[in-house]
């Protein structure tokens, strides 16, 4: 007698545990010394029957990118809803974004490090839709926060798009050292308490922000144009 199918929310179940334990041992392993083998060994299956939800090591990297990015919009625009002042806003996405970064630290490094595949890794082969994919879920972040910096100057001279993208990168870079030197431990061996450090760094971060926004005029954005 055949086995009944399974339900959506059961295969759901079952790929989001995967998923779990494949982030694990990715961070403990690395991508490249990663392998569908060893990932049935904590999961008490055997390997073929990965397989059945998810066709190569690849697209289960993938997928647990995709998952990130897409959490990380989530918590982005929870915060981005939370405050009706476009600076309360922006208040709010940058504690989210730091949040993640620190809560979610093994699936964040898989989504912020450079030694792992990317997009045009995968440009010309079987999975370039799937990798693009999760490349356009990567970028709902970054242009959601682009449409927040832009809600935050009014008035006869708005912010071009270039402009906010610009302070967009800056404010995600200073946030990423922060995040990256953390999680790696590197700050442990600059500082006796480096998390104490995580609301200094947002109120300066706060803090140049504004400055930047309340100094908004042509003439002082030549740098940023040039």
């Amino acid at each position: 007698m055949p086995k009944p199918q399974r339900r959506p929310e059961e295969i759901k179940a079952v790929r989001e545990n995967i998923l779990t334990h494949a982030v694990r041992l990715m961070t403990e392993e690395g991508y490249h010394n990663f392998s569908m083998r060893k990932l049935a060994k904590p999961l008490g299956i055997a390997a073929k029957t990965i397989y059945n939800y998810f066709r190569n090591k690849d697209e289960l990297y993938l997928a647990i990118l995709t998952k990130g990015f897409a959490d990380l919009y989530d918590c982005c625009f929870r915060a981005y809803k939370s405050s009706p002042s476009p600076l309360g806003r922006m208040d709010a996405m940058l504690e989210a974004f730091l949040s993640f970064g620190l809560d979610q630290a093994n699936v964040y490094n898989l989504m912020f490090t450079w030694h792992v595949p990317k997009y045009n890794d995968y440009v010309g082969t079987p999975m370039e839709p799937t990798a693009r994919l999760e490349l356009e879920t990567a970028l709902r972040a970054p242009e959601l926060f682009v449409q927040a910096i832009k809600g935050c100057v009014d008035g006869p001279d708005p912010l071009s798009d270039r402009d906010a993208r610009f302070i967009m990168i800056r404010l995600w870079t200073h946030l990423h050292g922060f995040i990256a030197g953390y999680n790696n431990t590197l700050l442990d061996y600059m500082h006796e308490d480096p998390l104490s450090l995580r609301p200094i760094i947002l109120e300066r971060i706060k803090g140049s922000l504004r400055r930047e926004l309340n100094g908004h005029q042509p003439e002082k954005l030549q740098l940023i144009n040039g």
